[in-house]
């Protein structure tokens, strides 16, 4: 009958079939099982309408139910279950809910090896998911375990094995564990497999080895050089993908043998310009391919040449920037694509000023970057903001006022007020890049409302964003001109400033004192910044009393040394703060005097020259009161300063106390 057959096709029918398939005889549960399986098989829409309707639950109760011997049966289930947790995460949350995981485990080591075939394919559908089970490596059951899938024939176990340990191995003792017990040996072993092998091996090689040194010097080192070798053959493999995950796993074995101390036969290799520049080349082939490949090559190029001046010149020399620059002039780029260009160009901008003039004499590039400051996905607009930022180091442009454009102003401060804290932050140090040093181009930023969101930042609970608020705030004070000065005091204001000068975190203290040191420095009125209600200055004194970081220390004592500059007022001002009229307790200048860190005792000694300048009123006075201080003293002990900025300026200061007479006792 027409309207029967109809309702046994709808989705409610199929399953009240599936829920009364367990009664029936064994063709009856393959029947049903194969039309489910075919139903969802590259079909989202209708895997999401059966789970939840519940089919999940009644396959797992067919699978848990059948016998040993129905190998048809046990074949069918566990494809059916691996097509819901293929490519959905609510399917493996369903298939994982119904308790299929120890079933399919189960069929691992059935005597067919169809059955277990089957039984690692649906075990891998689910280890493509985040929600995936983790493996515990400290329990040794769970090596054993992992070890016998890495040494089976089949390629779906051994795939299935590396898969596990690709979603499970997260710590450095993890890593240990898998390559002391071998595991490393056997997914070395792995590559000379078939494809899906080599690739499920190189991405399980790649976790165990990520940011370990120990482990690759051990595994891939001097007694290992077979396994290098082999990892090197592979960039020339066939198939793009293989030769990307290889070059993914020399990446790392040179950024974690590089940033340590322990060196290797796989290190000092990785030293070679003609396998650096293969890499790079091997990489830019790869970056052609506009699916996933590609974008995965352009991440693993850029954390290949990143902090390494040197390979981001072969980069460049290899026409890296160009190629990246009309790549991103192509229409409808996906998210991934955009933030992998602009995440590589920045580190090639970072450091080479060619790499900068190509990207700022392209017709489009810095329109693009502007433009995707404002992209929907956050990774985009960190990647195109920290991309802006080294960019903008180029002085020559910068100081044309070639950013300081509302095209490019505008969408930078608006990024300030983004939801994303890690927006947030690289707006703040592309803020910070961009109103550095060149004050006539610094009013654009300031009325366009840059400064009061600086200052909101500024009070954030995250350290971070406090820290690069306020070094934005130092660099936008600047050798700025007297009204803009005003203006971002203004919306400072005193109370938030002096609460940053004494913050918990040592960094925003630096940058506070730096900023303060900027407000004061230029014409003498500046000065008097410090003395708004007296407080100021006494937070600067007591930080410099109570401080133990050397950059803090340095940094107050700049600020004193600005002060020193002043007049008379200004000059007795820091006096009252440094030199301690108690004959029981040495004053603080002379403590700093002593100290081990050249760049401080150059501060003070600078500060020392100041208040002994033997012009003004006070100034005998002054002199008198250091040498009763035993600054005077101690400067004598300083003659022959290791630091030559502190051992001239000794001779200076030492030279105007001489001025009022020879104090030598």
């Amino acid at each position: 009958m027409p309207g029967s057959a109809s309702t046994t096709h709808r989705p409610e029918g199929l399953i009240e079939r599936l829920r009364s398939a367990a009664a029936d005889g064994g063709e009856a549960k393959l029947k049903v099982l194969r039309e489910l399986k075919n139903q969802i098989i590259g079909n989202r829409t209708k895997k999401l309408s059966y789970i939840k309707l519940g089919a999940v639950p009644s396959v797992v109760s067919i699978l848990s139910s059948a016998s040993s011997s129905v190998d048809c049966l046990l074949i069918q289930c566990a494809a059916t279950i691996g097509s819901f947790a293929c490519g959905v995460d609510a399917g493996v949350k369903a298939v994982l809910d119904a308790g299929a995981f120890p079933h399919l485990i189960n069929l691992l080591s059935h005597s067919n090896e169809k059955v277990v075939d089957a039984g690692a394919r649906a075990l891998k559908m689910i280890y493509q998911s985040k929600a995936a089970p983790k493996y515990d490596f400290f329990q040794h059951k769970n090596i054993e375990f992992l070890i016998s899938l890495l040494d089976k024939n089949n390629e779906n176990v051994t795939g299935l094995g590396a898969s596990i340990i690709t979603h499970s191995c997260e710590t450095n003792n993890e890593q240990k564990i898998l390559a002391d017990a071998g595991v490393l040996k056997k997914l070395i072993n792995l590559l000379q497999g078939t494809t899906s092998q080599r690739d499920a091996s190189l991405e399980s090689f790649a976790t165990i080895i990520k940011q370990n040194p120990e482990v690759i010097t051990k595994f891939v080192g001097p007694e290992n050089s077979t396994t290098f070798g082999s990892l090197l053959e592979l960039t020339k493999d066939r198939y793009p993908r293989t030769r990307l995950l290889a070059c993914i796993c020399l990446t790392l074995i040179k950024n974690a043998t590089s940033s340590s101390s322990s060196s290797s036969s796989s290190s000092s290799y990785l030293q070679s310009v003609g396998i650096r520049t293969k890499l790079i080349l091997v990489l830019l082939e790869l970056v052609d391919d506009f699916g996933q490949v590609g974008d995965e090559a352009l991440f693993t190029l850029s954390s290949f040449i990143e902090h390494e001046e040197d390979l981001q010149k072969l980069a460049f020399e290899a026409n890296t920037v160009d190629k990246l620059c009309h790549q991103m002039q192509k229409e409808s780029l996906q998210a991934k694509r955009l933030e992998g260009i602009f995440t590589t160009l920045g580190n090639l901008c970072s450091n080479l000023e060619p790499c900068r003039s190509i990207v700022l004499q392209s017709p489009k590039a810095l329109i693009i970057i502007t433009d995707a400051l404002t992209h929907t996905t956050t990774d985009v607009r960190v990647a195109a903001c920290i991309c802006l930022k080294n960019v903008s180091r180029s002085v020559k442009y910068l100081s044309a006022g070639h950013f300081m454009t509302e095209a490019v102003i505008m969408p930078v401060i608006q990024l300030l007020y983004d939801a994303s804290t890690s927006v947030q932050v690289a707006a703040l140090c592309t803020v910070s890049n961009l109103v550095v040093d060149f004050r006539t181009h610094k009013s654009l930023f300031i009325q366009s409302g840059g400064v009061k969101q600086l200052v909101e930042l500024s009070k954030s609970m995250d350290s971070t964003v406090r820290l690069n608020a306020v070094w934005a705030l130092r660099n936008l004070m600047f050798l700025v001109d007297s009204r803009c000065k005003e203006e971002i005091f203004m919306d400072l204001k005193l109370f938030p400033l002096t609460r940053l000068i004494s913050d918990s975190n040592a960094c925003v203290q630096e940058q506070a004192l730096g900023l303060v040191c900027n407000l004061v420095n230029g014409p003498v009125d500046s000065i008097m910044y410090l003395f708004t209600e007296g407080l100021l200055l006494n937070t600067v004194g007591r930080e410099l009393r109570r401080a133990s970081k050397p950059q803090v220390l340095v940094q107050a004592m700049y600020v004193m040394c600005n002060v020193a500059s002043g007049k008379e007022f200004e000059k007795e001002a820091v006096m009252q703060q440094l030199v301690n009229e108690d004959d029981n307790n040495q004053s603080i200048i002379v403590t700093l005097l002593q100290s081990d860190v050249a760049s401080l005792r150059t501060a003070v000694v600078w500060t020392v020259v100041n208040l002994s300048i033997p012009t003004g009123a006070g100034a005998l006075t002054r002199v008198v009161k250091l040498r009763n201080a035993g600054v005077v003293s101690q400067l004598k002990n300083m003659v022959n300063d290791p630091c030559l900025d502190v051992k001239l300026r000794v001779r200076t200061a030492l030279g105007q106390s001489m001025t009022f007479g020879d104090f030598s006792t």
